[in-house]
């Protein structure tokens, strides 16, 4: 090894290229040695090499922390250069380990370059790890760091998330002010603005901050277009969601399918179904091409309507445009088979989306079970309830609601006491919980009592009725 990094020193950084190349790289087994090259390669401003190398060093091992820990120690005692610890913090977030990366920034006092800064503060959005960011960030700023637009849109995405307005607004307040440096607010950290107020029901404040870009000679992308017609539609205000479509296109701007399915979700959840299906001609004209979440909106309105022919006819269509169903269409078609009692229809989908290689999941096999319980056959809904657990699946509290409500209904009351017991744990010693099961729910408590109150089990029906409470 030493002679390799005497090499590596006088012939530059091919070498290391090619060792890593190497099915059995020596450096993925040593620590002090991967430690040592990554000193080289930062040293020799190789950035993307170097954190190349950490990861690969990370993922060789199974105890994240230990190795963190391990690498942290050797590189504080060969005292290597502050870029190494750079690549250690960008190393760790790339492979998500945020927490291991904000352990590192936290125990060495060196001034991060902006690349990694920003890879923590977004870290610890994504994960949602319970640390606050804006401290974070306070941290990276006392330490001597000039923020750039993105770190600045970060923060605003945090406070606002975090219902923080006052700070999100001291953020952009200093963003503007940095102006005279050169930075401005982007179309990103506009439509980031636009987006958390459209979440928060803040119509008006998102569409202010809309025509806020003009001032500063920000042109409104797709992201920022599509935000404010999600929060139209779901509000209700369908118009004004369509007059932001032609206002995008006469901008320039072209809708995209993003664009298109959010208008779909809100003509079919007003239950303007035959409008839904124009636009998906429109896309068609516009060479926009749908995909299976378009299918799935319009299949979804139809099945709430309870047109399950119109349903099945939407799913044709993503057979002749090539366009492959997933579990979530045939979910959506097997409920609504079931709530019309038409199970066997229901298992003809469920036969098909297996044969097709589709999983099934908690949503499809409860739609299966409700159906079968609700018809009386409660033998064939204990059968699918099995093949369930077998898959791996966990039940969830509708899951089993619905088996407890089957039995009731089939005069089983017995059976459906000694379910709701065995799920829930209820009145066992310690009252445990298994937890392969779902989590104690006073919706089945609710079933369970209105089933033995009807079958004059009221004695029981209190005593549940008393340990809900």
């Amino acid at each position: 090894m030493r002679a390799m990094l005497k090499l590596v020193r006088r012939k530059g950084i091919p070498i290391i290229n090619i060792a890593l190349k190497q099915p059995s790289s020596p450096f993925s087994t040593s620590t002090s040695d991967a430690n040592a090259i990554i000193h080289i390669l930062t040293s020799s401003d190789t950035f993307a090499e170097a954190t190349f190398l950490t990861k690969q060093h990370l993922q060789n091992s199974r105890k994240h922390r230990t190795l963190c820990s391990s690498i942290f120690q050797s590189l504080n005692r060969a005292k290597l250069t502050p870029q190494a610890f750079d690549v250690l913090v960008l190393a760790f977030c790339q492979l998500g380990l945020v927490e291991e990366a904000l352990w590192v920034f936290k125990n060495h006092s060196f001034l991060p370059t902006l690349q990694p800064s920003n890879a923590l503060l977004h870290g610890i959005v994504k994960t949602q790890i319970s640390i606050p960011c804006g401290r974070v960030s306070n941290e990276i700023l006392e330490r001597g760091i000039e923020p750039n637009v993105v770190i600045y849109t970060i923060l605003i995405r945090v406070f606002c998330n975090e219902g923080q307005m006052g700070e999100a607004e001291d953020v952009f307040g200093r963003m503007r002010e940095s102006g005279v440096r050169g930075l401005h607010p982007d179309v990103v950290t506009f439509a980031t603005l636009i987006d958390v107020l459209r979440k928060m029901g803040d119509l008006k404040a998102a569409r202010n901050c809309f025509g806020y870009m003009a001032e500063f000679d920000v042109v409104p992308n797709a992201h920022a277009y599509n935000s404010l017609i999600d929060g139209y539609c779901k509000a209700g205000n369908l118009p004004e969601a369509m007059q932001l479509r032609v206002e995008m296109e006469r901008c320039g701007i072209f809708p995209d399918v993003v664009t298109y399915n959010i208008l779909i979700k809100g003509l079919c959840g007003s239950g303007r179904l035959e409008e839904a299906t124009s636009l998906i001609e429109k896309m068609d004209e516009v060479a926009v091409l749908a995909n299976s979440a378009t299918y799935n909106v319009v299949i979804d309105g139809f099945y709430k309507t309870g047109d399950m022919e119109k349903a099945i006819e939407a799913c044709s269509q993503t057979t002749e445009r090539k366009i492959e169903p997933n579990v979530i269409t045939f979910s959506t078609l097997i409920d609504g088979f079931c709530q019309k009692g038409n199970v066997k229809a229901a298992m003809g989908l469920y036969t098909e989306m297996v044969i097709k290689g589709i999983v099934p999941d908690v949503v499809t096999y409860t739609a299966l079970i409700d159906g079968h319980c609700k018809v009386g056959k409660t033998k064939e809904a204990f059968r699918l309830h099995k093949e369930m657990l077998d898959a791996g699946l966990t039940p969830n509290v509708f899951t089993v609601s619905c088996v407890i409500d089957g039995l009731l209904k089939d005069g089983k009351t017995n059976d459906a006491i000694k379910l709701f017991l065995e799920k829930t744990g209820a009145g066992c010693p310690g009252g445990k919980i298994d937890s392969r099961f779902c989590s104690l729910n006073s919706v089945m408590y609710a079933i369970l009592i209105q089933g033995l109150c009807k079958d004059g089990w009221i004695f029981k029906a209190t005593k549940f009725f008393a340990e809900m409470r």
